[in-house]
């Protein structure tokens, strides 16, 4: 009896699921890792100014560092639209794998309502939201869709920290939308990280690294305390982005800011001179 004739999918089955995995840590963790740390530097910012900045408050230290990261990485940081490329790549192979793989499972939670069983199915919801969040972050202050942001927030990076709290809050002042949004943001981070850390500890056992139960649990271990890590990195960043007054955030901004710039939505206003 001639074999049933195997999919494309199925052929390269094997090594599907290790570039699914291999792409999840590298380059899509490795930015995470980045990222929330940079963000969470409006948390921790003033202790990296490193006696600079003695006038600022702690809070105000905080968007003058992030300010600087921020304006490094967009003008300074060698290459960025290969990385960009490369990043987006990787993100683009692993959610749509991510998808294949995840329907093709199948939990058993109504059953056997194990810890394991539960994080596979919240690997997989927190995989689906992921897609949507990392979608409407970039699309919302990466790409400009204002239409997305409650008030019509544009995002620069010359005045990161303002118009990042104006998209989070609605405005100046917090509004109903800009709340759902910071909610939103929330979840949506609580869960990336979620799906970075449980995906890390899974992929240990995918490569053969940790094969004995004992192996597994200490390396669970570890990979929860870089969750739990993250997770303050995450919440301090958008906890402090909520709570900054995008006024508050510009005035600082507009002191960092190269000569010629002029604060947004004041195109017909003059520009900052930094020379004064």
């Amino acid at each position: 009896m001639q074999a049933a004739k195997q999919s494309w999918y199925e052929k390269n089955y094997f090594l599907i699921r290790r570039l699914h995995s291999l792409t999840g840590i590298v380059p899509i963790g490795v930015f995470l890792l980045a990222h929330l740390v940079t963000n969470s530097s409006l948390a921790w910012g003033k202790l990296g100014l490193r006696g600079e900045g003695a006038e600022y408050s702690f809070g105000q230290g905080g968007v003058a560092y992030f300010q600087h990261e921020v304006h490094w990485i967009n003008t300074q940081l060698p290459h960025l639209i290969l990385i960009e490329i490369t990043l987006w790549s990787a993100i683009a192979f692993h959610s749509i794998f991510g998808v294949v793989i995840a329907m093709s499972g199948k939990a058993n939670t109504s059953r056997y309502a194990y810890q394991s069983n539960w994080r596979y199915t919240l690997q997989r919801f927190s995989g689906y939201v992921g897609i949507f969040f990392i979608f409407y972050h970039v699309a919302s202050l990466r790409w400009g869709w204002t239409w997305l942001v409650p008030g019509g927030t544009q995002w620069s990076h010359n005045f990161a920290t303002s118009t990042l709290a104006m998209a989070l809050r609605g405005g100046e002042e917090f509004t109903a939308a800009g709340v759902a949004v910071s909610l939103f943001y929330f979840v949506g981070i609580t869960l990336l990280i979620f799906h970075f850390a449980n995906g890390l500890w899974t992929a240990a056992i995918t490569w053969g690294v940790t094969i004995s139960q004992q192996a597994q649990k200490q390396w669970g271990y570890a990979c929860f305390a870089l969750g739990a890590g993250l997770m303050l990195a995450g919440w301090s960043a958008l906890g402090m982005a909520v709570a900054t007054k995008p006024s508050d955030a510009m005035a600082v901004e507009l002191k960092l800011a190269p000569p010629g710039t002029k604060a947004p939505g004041t195109a017909g206003a003059a520009s900052v001179d930094m020379g004064k």
